[in-house]
């Protein structure tokens, strides 16, 4: 595998700590460590980024989840070992926001535009109708599973992309660890998980204006994820947080912050806030979070280790 395909650097700052980025899955991740990684430690985490997108990627013709889609009458389709994590997460998310997140949102995504072309142009009503008189795929009704196995009866359009990012981050993390790294900060365009004696200030930026901040979270040995609907939006009330029920994207909330002990849980929490309140969330899973409203309200849970400045 050839470094330079991901247009990956390595730096020194002049706080003395060591950078390690590149771009993959579709946005840029940066790697702060303590110790400078290795060649070989780089090599392992752009090859197992490699292999997460070639299971995951909707946007990728060879893909695992482009097989599923273009499977006529279905099948069996395997998964790796560990992404029993990311089935079981999803299972939990289905029941927390009563079928609000569904990984079956694919299709639905792809009709607004939001396709692996990314033309970004929405179908007409009568081809949604046509559509969805098939049927919209739901998680626990129309896949079945056996270990990490996927069983389906008909194509299906997963996208994972409301955890995914989240799970590669847990994956990465666990290559620095097992690579000696015990002080670093991976982040995938602002799903971070950090690992260290000190802690990190991060600041919640304003989903509507980027060059402010409503809060600043502090955050140690944990992860925080963030989603917004200004983050992949492309017309007017068109954006990437669907409610798996409906197919059209959410408008009361528009951003969402979550600290959880990983950061698969984290990211899916920050989708799941969108359409389900934190109190009801917490009969389910253990986080902290902050939620922002169209109407400019914040709320944060009592447990948020941080500020809000609103």
């Amino acid at each position: 595998m050839n470094i330079h395909n991901y247009n990956a650097y390595s730096t020194e700052t002049d706080a003395g700590r060591f950078l390690f980025g590149f771009e993959a899955i579709g946005t840029r991740w940066e790697i702060e460590s303590g110790t400078p990684l290795s060649f070989i430690l780089q090599q392992h985490i752009l090859q197992r980024i490699d292999q997460f997108n070639r299971t995951y990627s909707r946007f990728r013709s060879d893909s695992l989840v482009s097989q599923i889609a273009a499977a006529s009458e279905g099948g069996t389709f395997i998964f790796p070992d560990d992404s029993a994590v990311l089935f079981n997460l999803y299972d939990r998310l289905h029941i927390a926001t009563e079928g609000a997140m569904d990984p079956l949102i694919g299709r639905d995504l792809e009709l607004l535009g939001y396709d692996a072309a990314y033309s970004l142009i929405p179908v007409s009503d009568s081809v949604r109708t046509e559509a969805h008189a098939k049927g919209r795929g739901n998680w626990a009704k129309d896949i079945s599973r056996k270990g990490t196995s996927l069983i389906t009866r008909r194509p299906l359009s997963i996208d994972f992309g409301a955890a995914g990012k989240g799970y590669c981050v847990d994956i990465l993390s666990e290559i620095l660890r097992e690579g000696g790294i015990s002080d670093f900060v991976v982040d995938g365009s602002g799903d971070l998980r950090h690992k260290g004696e000190s802690s990190l200030q991060v600041g919640l930026e304003h989903p509507l204006n980027k060059s402010m901040v409503i809060g600043v979270a502090e955050l140690k040995n944990r992860s925080l994820c963030a989603s917004a609907v200004n983050r992949r939006a492309w017309g007017e009330y068109l954006h990437h947080v669907l409610d798996a029920r409906t197919g059209v994207p959410v408008q009361d909330v528009i951003a969402t912050w979550v600290i959880a002990n990983d950061t698969v849980t984290a990211d899916g929490l920050a989708t799941a806030l969108f359409f389900s309140s934190g109190k009801d969330l917490a009969k389910f899973f253990r986080f902290s979070y902050v939620r922002m409203f169209a109407d400019g309200r914040a709320e944060a849970s009592q447990n948020f280790n941080g500020e809000l400045f609103l």
